[in-house]
C-alpha cells in the first residue's frame, strides 16, 4: 500500500489550517475543537497533548480515543473524493474531518456538522 505524504504530515500544521479557514468564515476555534473532540474522543488536554507533542497524522487517529459512532453518517464530497468511498481507513478518517470542517466553515450549524 502506498504511504500517502499527509499521513506523516504534522496534525498542529493542520489543525492550523483548520482554525484559519474556520476563523476566516467567522467560526472560533471552540467550534473546530468540538468537532474534532466528537470525531475523535479526544478532549481539551489530549488534543493539546498531541500538538504539543507534534503528531503526525497516522499517529492522531491512532491515538484517538474512540472514532464517534455516527461517522457513517459523514458522507459527501472533499478534494474530489467521496468521503463513505474512501478505502484506506486512515485517509478516511482525515477526510472525514476534512469535511466536518469544511462543513462548519460553509455555515453550517453545529447540529448538523454533529449529526445530531
Amino acid at each position: 500500500m502506498k504511504m500517502s505524504k499527509v499521513f506523516k504530515m504534522s496534525f498542529s500544521s493542520i489543525y492550523q489550517m483548520y482554525l484559519q479557514k474556520a476563523e476566516r468564515k467567522g467560526r472560533t476555534k471552540a467550534e473546530v475543537d468540538q468537532i474534532i473532540f466528537w470525531l475523535t474522543g479526544y478532549d481539551d488536554s489530549s488534543l493539546q497533548d498531541q500538538i504539543e507533542q507534534e503528531a503526525d497524522m497516522e499517529t492522531f487517529f491512532a491515538n484517538a480515543p474512540q472514532m464517534n459512532e455516527k461517522v457513517s453518517l459523514i458522507k459527501g464530497m472533499i478534494c474530489g473524493y467521496r468521503v463513505e468511498e474512501i478505502e484506506d481507513p486512515l485517509m478516511q478518517k482525515i477526510r472525514y474531518l476534512d469535511k466536518l470542517v469544511d462543513e462548519l466553515a460553509k455555515g453550517k450549524k453545529m447540529e448538523k456538522i454533529l449529526r445530531e
